[in-house]
């Protein structure tokens, strides 16, 4: 890669180097982390004109040691408000933002959407990031590899600077780190970076930092991700032919939700995801026999993850398909009905617990009404309902885009203490209402819910 200096109004950079496998808005995007200066305010002169964003650098003819010019204003720092109160609906939608306590949005550095509605969910997990700040170069462990500890540095970094800005920031190292860890992410066609699945991107950050974020110095070794993400199955494998039966424990970092003709709601979709046919051989027939694999949660995390299995592949036109059927979700999920036994056990008081809060809720607001009221009564949900409140939802990544890889577009929907909601289009933090979260249902060639993140409800005993 050439190595060229940058001069912006009385500074100079030397030694920055440019990829010219990548377009040259990644480049900009390198210069805004220098300067402060947004790509789309950059003015780079270069021979022929000024540095266009899909500009080809073969055709640029950028050389070793070349000295570029650079023109554009930096983004101003932020002062406090000077004003007394302002109610938060007054002010405008970038700065409600901002109120409700999270704003910095990132860039795409092209097809990149998966990557940043991946990012922007994580962030908002506090328990993670304080795992992240408390990690360094000393409490690395002596089996990591050296891209796993770069990749879970790069993670670090990023939430840093999510936190301390207020405007757009570029993910480079991130992205670049995250490439050289996993070079699937990095695959071209075309020339351009080809759009990537967010939930796979999902699970090998995870894996990569349950890894890296490990205790050494507890007697159990503790892996504070799989703490927050990890969900425990116990499954039970039997063949109807042999009756041959075994069982099985495993962990993985999210539930599926298959969906089909059958499936109308997320319940549904869990409980298909958590039976599966396998073939394999069997020792008693002395052949291939089917097995049926029924499965349990016998653990569950800080985080529930779900992801809507809405791809399969197309054999006739051999390439992806996307499933479009609506599947209604909650934003309160309860998960007990797919719990083992001994689980259903250990959560039996704490369920009773959030039933009696939930009456004694009803029963003040009951108290509350006005004797004038139109309406006395208040209406008491069954009591299976006001029981199945295990986890609220605290973010999803949403998908647009019919069949093609090339036209998805993905964004994070993210809800913070204050009980707002932002939907995070790459750069663009746009506030949300409730009824827009649960429209992300599907039905249609629009946004629809991919993965869904439940925070669970802690129960003090």
């Amino acid at each position: 890669m050439p190595t060229v200096s940058v001069k912006w109004q009385k500074e100079v950079f030397p030694a920055v180097e440019v990829d010219t496998s990548q377009p040259a808005y990644v480049f900009k995007c390198q210069l805004y982390d220098l300067t402060g200066v947004p790509p789309e305010r950059q003015k780079i002169m270069v021979k022929g004109g000024l540095l266009k964003d899909d500009a080809d650098w073969s055709t640029v003819g950028v050389k070793e040691g070349q000295r570029l010019m650079m023109m554009g204003t930096a983004d101003e720092i932020v002062k406090a408000p000077e004003k007394g109160p302002v109610f938060m609906e007054d002010l405008p939608e970038e700065e409600q933002v901002v109120a409700v306590g999270h704003s910095s949005g990132l860039y795409n550095l092209g097809n990149t959407c998966y990557m940043n509605s991946t990012i922007q969910c994580l962030h908002s997990v506090p328990e993670l990031k304080s795992a992240l700040l408390r990690y360094s170069q000393s409490s690395r462990s002596n089996d990591l590899d050296q891209t796993s500890h770069l990749l879970t540095v790069a993670t670090r970094d990023l939430f840093t600077e999510l936190d301390k800005n207020v405007k757009p920031v570029a993910p480079m190292q991130f992205w670049m780190v995250l490439r050289k860890k996993h070079p699937q992410f990095g695959q071209l066609h075309n020339g351009a970076f080809m759009q990537q699945d967010a939930e796979e991107c999902w699970t090998q950050l995870l894996y990569t930092l349950s890894q890296s974020l490990r205790s050494d110095n507890s007697s159990d070794n503790l892996n504070t991700v799989k703490a927050l993400f990890g969900i425990e199955l116990t499954s039970r494998v039997h063949c109807q032919e042999s009756s041959e039966e075994s069982s099985e424990i495993e962990s993985t970092f999210a539930l599926k939700c298959h969906i089909s003709q059958e499936v109308n709601h997320l319940h549904e979709g869990l409980k298909h995801g958590l039976k599966s046919e396998l073939e394999k051989t069997s020792p008693a027939l002395g052949r291939s026999a089917i097995y049926l694999k029924e499965s349990r949660i016998s653990g569950l995390p800080r985080y529930l993850t779900i992801q809507f299995v809405r791809f399969f592949w197309k054999r006739e036109s051999n390439q992806k398909a996307k499933i479009l059927r609506k599947v209604d979700y909650p934003l309160v999920l309860d998960v007990y009905d797919f719990c083992s036994d001994d689980l259903r056990k250990k959560l039996e008081v704490p369920r009773q617990i959030l039933r009696d809060e939930e009456s004694k809720k009803l029963g003040s607001k009951g108290s509350e009404k006005s004797s004038d009221s139109k309406d006395n009564d208040v209406k008491m949900p069954d009591a299976e309902d006001s029981s199945n409140k295990s986890g609220e939802s605290s973010g999803t990544t949403s998908q647009e885009g019919a069949s093609s890889e090339k036209e998805m577009h993905l964004t994070g929907n993210l809800r913070f203490e204050s009980g707002k909601w932002i939907e995070y289009a790459d750069d663009n933090p746009i506030p949300q209402r409730e009824e827009d979260i649960t429209k992300l249902s599907g039905g249609g060639d629009w946004h629809m819910a991919y993965i869904c993140m439940y925070k669970a409800r802690v129960v003090e005993m």
